[in-house]
């Protein structure tokens, strides 16, 4: 599925495939950002070509905002009425020094919660807090409830990396259809938006 995404800000072509088989590339002039997608992608198997513009000169902030509304309005999308998928996952990822877990329900309402150190500083032109932007517009866009808990860790590098490769881990087992209930809502409602 493609899908464009174009503002006075940025301009976004996203070719995201949730079933996928984890390939991925990117063309953002952020490398960071491409370092931490290239960890959803490969293990939550999630296809991804995206290539972005946006107004780097002043900071990175739209560029990735921008991109976590539209990768997580397509996941939604792809998810169309969630029949047979399992709905949750979670994963708890050890990362050297760093635990990390990551929780996703894909039923249908927004919550986003992190616990864990400050994020700051700057990787490369990369501000650190970015990543809670983008992990909470994702979870908006998707609408899912993401909770992420980093239980403790000192490496800056090590901290995002585990927070990215989890929720990966989380989505591919929300995201996958369970054998066992083909074809049924995984909700005692009957519906999942």
């Amino acid at each position: 599925m493609i899908e464009s995404r174009k503002t006075s800000e940025t301009d976004i072509r996203l070719d995201l495939e949730v079933r996928g088989t984890g390939n991925y590339r990117f063309d953002t002039e952020i490398p960071f950002f491409e370092h931490m997608l290239s960890h959803i992608s490969k293990h939550g198997l999630i296809d991804m070509d995206l290539h972005l513009r946006g107004d780097i000169g002043i900071d990175c902030h739209h560029s990735v905002e921008d991109t976590a509304i539209l990768m997580g309005q397509m996941i939604h999308k792809q998810l169309g009425d969630k029949k047979g998928i399992f709905r949750y996952g979670h994963f708890t990822i050890p990362m050297d020094e760093v635990l990390t877990t990551v929780a996703v329900d894909l039923g249908g309402r927004f919550f986003f919660k992190y616990t864990g150190p400050e994020l700051d500083g700057k990787f490369g032109i990369y501000d650190a807090e970015l990543t809670l932007e983008f992990m909470q517009k994702l979870a908006l866009n998707a609408k899912m409830n993401l909770h992420i808990v980093v239980h403790y860790g000192d490496n800056r590098h090590h901290i995002h990396e585990s927070i990215f490769k989890g929720l990966g881990k989380a989505l591919r087992q929300a995201i996958a259809l369970d054998p066992a209930a083909a074809g049924q809502i995984p909700s005692t409602k009957g519906m999942l938006e």
